[in-house]
């Protein structure tokens, strides 16, 4: 519980991913519950659970690489589980919010669950961005441009991977 407690600022843009303690109990623990998460919400958009599982674990996986890559390059490798940690808890905060207004907008279709969505969407990009700038020590242009990149790769990417096997 402590763990939580020193990641949860993160979701206002507080604290330093390198700063919080390294953890890899509380990563698995994100890890599984972002797989639950992510797979949760896209059974909910296709018809096949095999092809939901298969292009959330190829999401989950270039997730993980991505960061691992990023860091390998900045030479920062050894904050993988903080880094991965960060970004994750972080998805599975904004996806308690999502899921609801998932289900608020397949029932109803209303224009604000749209707009909440997007709101919500924004937070996550914005959540990417902030943790990405603080790692690689980088300016915000570049941050931004590199957390497009990660959102491009990891969940098109898993889409377009997905749609190939």
């Amino acid at each position: 519980m402590d763990v939580l407690k020193q990641y949860l600022p993160l979701c206002w843009l507080k604290n330093n991913p390198l700063e919080l303690p390294r953890s890899v109990d509380f990563f698995k623990q994100n890890l599984l519950f972002y797989f639950v998460v992510e797979y949760f919400m896209q059974a909910n958009m296709t018809d096949d659970p095999i092809e939901s599982f298969t292009e959330v674990s190829i999401e989950t996986l270039l997730t993980l690489l991505f960061i691992g890559v990023m860091l390998f390059f900045n030479r920062t490798l050894y904050a993988y589980v903080q880094v991965t940690t960060a970004i994750i808890f972080c998805a599975n905060i904004i996806a308690l919010f999502i899921v609801p207004v998932l289900i608020w907008l397949t029932i109803s279709e209303e224009p604000l669950s749209y707009y909440l969505l997007i709101l919500l969407l924004l937070w996550d990009y914005t959540l990417v961005t902030y943790i990405i700038r603080q790692v690689l020590s980088i300016n915000v242009i570049a941050s931004l441009v590199l957390s497009l990149f990660y959102f491009v790769a990891t969940y098109f990417g898993a889409f377009a991977l997905g749609q190939l096997l």
